[in-house]
């Protein structure tokens, strides 16, 4: 695997889209700007990247959060739910007075006051069959924080139907991980996890919760993870797949190969 990827934004250049930076920009940028191995290029395809994140929830909340902030241009959300007391202990995206409000709508009302360079579009929606295809269609990179496995393999075997690279991560009770699915030579879901396992095997967060901390810890590799995608630096988990206890904060990572036999992004 190479070290280095082409940025996924490198297709999308469209007129206009490399104009100068407005004066508010340049300052709010001015820490990116200033990197040498980031700089006024990478900031651009950040400012044309398109990222669909799928759950506005415990992960989703700092993805969307530290993405805005860098100036991802267009950041869309999935979520149906409603802001819960419950939810308040991990998903910093939301205050005590959203409660009853729908997620996505909060989000955007946050986000939008962090950057207001960055466009936030909404999808109030349960993702399915039906509608998976049509609300990816756009994107360049879709962030997975979903916390049910039949939504992980709908948004997987769509992702690789689609071209689109996956930026998964998971938490349950005090560990994480985190991987990128769906690159040329590199897995997919389906080639780590073949088959879902039966529901009564399947853990759950509602019952045996998660520290609060986690999701942030998670959903920062998150969100570094799609920067780097969308602006070509750096060497991102593909193939690779990360492993955080939060207890011990230790990192373990496995390598993940693509699986030939894979019946969504195998040979056949």
């Amino acid at each position: 695997m190479e070290e280095h990827v082409k940025s996924i934004c490198d297709k999308d250049v469209v007129a206009g889209s490399d104009g100068p930076f407005s004066n508010d920009e340049n300052w709010r940028y001015r820490r990116h700007l200033t990197l040498p191995e980031f700089g006024p290029e990478a900031q651009q395809k950040l400012k044309r990247g398109r990222v669909l994140l799928i759950g506005a929830g415990g992960l989703g909340a700092p993805v969307s959060i530290y993405l805005a902030a860098a100036g991802v241009g267009t950041i869309g959300l999935v979520d149906f739910d409603t802001v819960d007391l419950s939810n308040l202990q991990r998903q910093i995206l939301y205050t005590t007075q959203d409660i009853g409000r729908p997620k996505v709508q909060a989000a955007r009302d946050h986000l939008q006051a962090l950057n207001p360079h960055v466009e936030v579009q909404v999808h109030e929606t349960r993702l399915g069959r039906k509608n998976v295809a049509s609300i990816l269609e756009g994107y360049d990179v879709v962030v997975d924080g979903t916390d049910n496995i039949p939504t992980r393999y709908l948004l997987n075997d769509a992702c690789v139907q689609l071209g689109l690279p996956q930026v998964h991560g998971s938490v349950f009770r005090f560990e994480g991980r985190v991987t990128v699915f769906g690159m040329p030579q590199g897995p997919c879901y389906r080639c780590l996890f073949p088959d879902p396992p039966p529901a009564e095997l399947t853990p759950d967060c509602t019952e045996e919760g998660v520290l609060g901390v986690l999701p942030g810890l998670i959903g920062l590799m998150q969100a570094n993870e799609t920067i780097k995608l969308l602006t070509g630096i750096g060497r991102p988990l593909v193939g690779r797949l990360l492993m955080c206890d939060a207890l011990s904060l230790t990192f373990r990572e496995l390598q993940v190969a693509r699986d030939p036999k894979c019946p969504v992004c195998g040979k056949a």
